[in-house]
């Protein structure tokens, strides 16, 4: 991933250091429970455990050579560890390395993603609150529908979140695979229960059924878990892109000092970040194709997945921590602009609260819904610029006769809206 949507954490996470790091737990695990199992020396797990070392510049040199990066690997700790060296990797195939490595890697790297998707939501969450009162209008196709508030619309984004840090959290789950049966997956090499033993010290759990690698439906399921998370985060983007329309006005990102918003035009503040999101997330669903193809390998394996492992985990990851940062700081930031909510809402002279006078109509004057209907149509329809609703429904003596002065008032302060709101609100945001 190129610097501009890097993370220092998540970089440090896929460098190169880290991945052998990894690697070099497994070995080393793998070394003391077969000297525990009396397969190799005791001596040889305790020189393994002390002196296993590794110079990445000299796994490199070595891969060289060998065309091969794990061989390069071991071989490059069999020459820190001595004499001894000759047992790491006693029994194994590279893919049980490697595939176990991978998700203790990737495992924690969900951790980290998580643990920023949580800031994420009390930000989410206390943004809510805030406005949990801010009247504003909903809109289905673009056009204005009826009356809610700032602080619903986000408890709508604030539970999709949620459901996607779930998840996350079940993937995360899914890939704590422990894989050590060997070519081919039939553990033909070591006893059957070195492999739990190994996988209980690594805090990971036995694939049920490997080849000779983990299945890639648990990589993909990894992938596709994050472009749900990306792509909630894009669905709110979105929202706040159109808010932010000039026409619309009702939310500004924040503009720091300094900032510019066009080369050409200096009045501009632009939804950048937002549509940075927007931009990052369809990069991101093309991951989730890529790891799909991953899936269906020749036989009990092939390579074909890997050249696209070691390019689209450590972007992927990068996107998606990137992505949660970036909405966060957008959301902390973001200026809610509510009077200017309040008057959108009133733009089209009161049709936003055309439903409930349909309703008052049906429920109080046992009028037919189709009837009521057109009335609301006719009046709502025929309202000229400047008019209101509230104010012709009053001037008309056929239509006024079904509504008091306090109806009109009720149905037009948005009371109804606001008590309905709020129950929700406090039934649900607790948290």
């Amino acid at each position: 991933m190129i610097n501009r949507y890097s993370t220092e954490e998540m970089s440090r996470h896929f460098a190169p250091e880290s991945r052998f790091e990894f690697m070099k737990q497994v070995e080393v695990e793998v070394a003391l429970v077969q000297a525990q199992m009396g397969l190799i020396p005791e001596k040889a797990a305790v020189d393994i455990r002390k002196k296993s070392k590794f110079q990445v510049e000299r796994i490199f040199e070595i891969e060289k050579t060998t065309k091969h990066d794990v061989i390069a690997f071991v071989s490059n700790l069999a020459e820190n560890v001595g004499e001894n060296g000759k047992y790491i990797h006693f029994g194994l195939t590279s893919s049980d390395v490697l595939d176990t490595a991978l998700s203790l890697q990737l495992s924690e790297a969900l951790e980290i993603v998580l643990s920023e998707a949580k800031v994420l939501r009390k930000t989410l969450l206390a943004l809510s609150k805030k406005h949990k009162n801010t009247i504003c209008a909903g809109r289905t196709h673009g056009i204005f529908a009826e009356i809610t508030t700032f602080g619903f619309k986000l408890a709508g984004f604030l539970f999709e979140l949620d459901r996607n840090i779930k998840r996350v959290e079940r993937a995360q789950e899914n890939i704590r695979i422990c894989k050590l049966s060997g070519a081919v997956g039939t553990s033909s090499a070591m006893p059957l229960e070195f492999e739990k033993m190994v996988a209980d010290r690594l805090d990971l759990k036995v694939e049920d059924f490997a080849t000779q690698v983990v299945p890639r439906d648990r990589h993909a399921e990894v992938i596709n878990a994050l472009c749900f998370l990306t792509s909630g985060y894009e669905r709110l983007a979105v929202e706040l892109r159109h808010l932010q329309r000039s026409e619309v006005s009702e939310v500004i990102e924040g503009f720091t000092k300094g900032q510019k918003g066009s080369s050409a035009m200096p009045h501009k503040k632009n939804p950048i970040s937002a549509e940075n999101i927007t931009g990052l997330a369809r990069l991101m669903r093309g991951y989730a194709q890529a790891t799909m193809e991953d899936i269906a390998l020749w036989h009990e394996r092939d390579i074909s997945h890997s050249s696209v492992e070691r390019v689209v985990f450590p972007d992927a990851f990068q996107l998606a921590h990137y992505l949660t940062k970036r909405l966060n700081e957008l959301l902390k930031h973001l200026y809610v602009n509510e009077q200017k909510m309040y008057d959108n809402t009133q733009l089209l002279g009161g049709v936003l609260y055309s439903s409930h006078l349909l309703l008052h109509l049906v429920q109080n004057h046992d009028m037919s819904r189709e009837k009521a209907y057109e009335i609301v149509q006719s009046l709502a329809h025929s309202l000229k610029a400047g008019e209101h609703l509230k104010d012709k429904i009053a001037r008309d003596r056929k239509i006024s006769k079904f509504f008091t002065k306090q109806d009109l008032k009720t149905i037009f302060s948005g009371k109804k809206h606001l008590a309905a709101v709020d129950t929700r609100l406090r039934t649900y945001l607790k948290g």
